[in-house]
């Protein structure tokens, strides 16, 4: 079981706002409620659903990541919103060296106990701060849960300070061309939108990749840091 991150990693994070508050107290009941397989998935799946598409999900990372990673010289990873750790710790067994932040201190508690390599901390999408760059950001079905766009574009911000030169930031959405809110807890924006925000942040668009889950409109959306 790898170490949590602390602060004598040098790495910390920024004080918490009062939408970082929600956030939290919404995945902490979650979390509370239902298990890691569940918790961060799609409402209305069955849990042989959720298994595939967990599976889906990771074989289209990969694809994306890369098979670069070799024990001497891992890939460093980020997963930004791991829930309870299910994707990092695939990556991990996948030889990539992780750490795993999410917002939700009941994720972070059922993530360290299963270990599997990843370190994991609690920091929001904005608060997290590192003294490394990563060659890869990922933060997968996070963002179209923040439905504050000043929060949303600030988190987006933060993600991409994080990259290396060459790195990737790797986001999930629809690939569509209207913002659209779902419910209460889902804000869909356009790939637009997404440019708009990271390309003067020196991070260009260069994929588009949807997961390819039955009816689900949501994909990959890839940024290579390019100065």
């Amino acid at each position: 079981m790898a170490d949590p991150i602390t602060t004598d990693d040098r790495t910390t994070t920024s004080a918490p706002t009062a939408a970082d508050d929600r956030t939290r107290a919404y995945w902490n009941t979650r979390h509370r409620e239902q298990d890691d397989l569940t918790a961060g998935g799609h409402i209305g799946l069955d849990r042989p659903g959720h298994e595939i598409f967990y599976a889906l999900r990771l074989g289209t990372l990969l694809t994306l990541i890369g098979d670069l990673s070799n024990p001497p010289s891992p890939l460093f990873v980020l997963d930004a919103g791991c829930g309870e750790g299910r994707l990092a710790r695939a990556l991990s067994r996948c030889g990539h060296r992780v750490d795993a932040i999410d917002t939700s201190s009941e994720a972070i508690a059922h993530a360290r106990a299963k270990g599997g390599g990843p370190r994991y901390a609690e920091a929001s999408l904005t608060g997290w701060r590192s003294p490394w760059l990563y060659d890869v950001v990922l933060c997968v079905d996070v963002l179209l849960h923040v439905r504050d766009d000043a929060q949303w574009a600030a988190s987006l911000r933060n993600l991409a300070s994080l990259v290396r030169v060459t790195g990737r930031l790797i986001v999930s959405d629809e690939d569509g061309h209207a913002r659209t809110a779902l419910g209460d807890s889902i804000v869909h924006r356009t790939t637009a939108a997404y440019r708009s925000a990271l390309q003067p942040l020196g991070l260009h668009h260069t994929l588009s990749k949807p997961y390819g889950f039955r009816e689900n409109p949501v994909g990959f959306h890839v940024f290579t840091r390019i100065r």
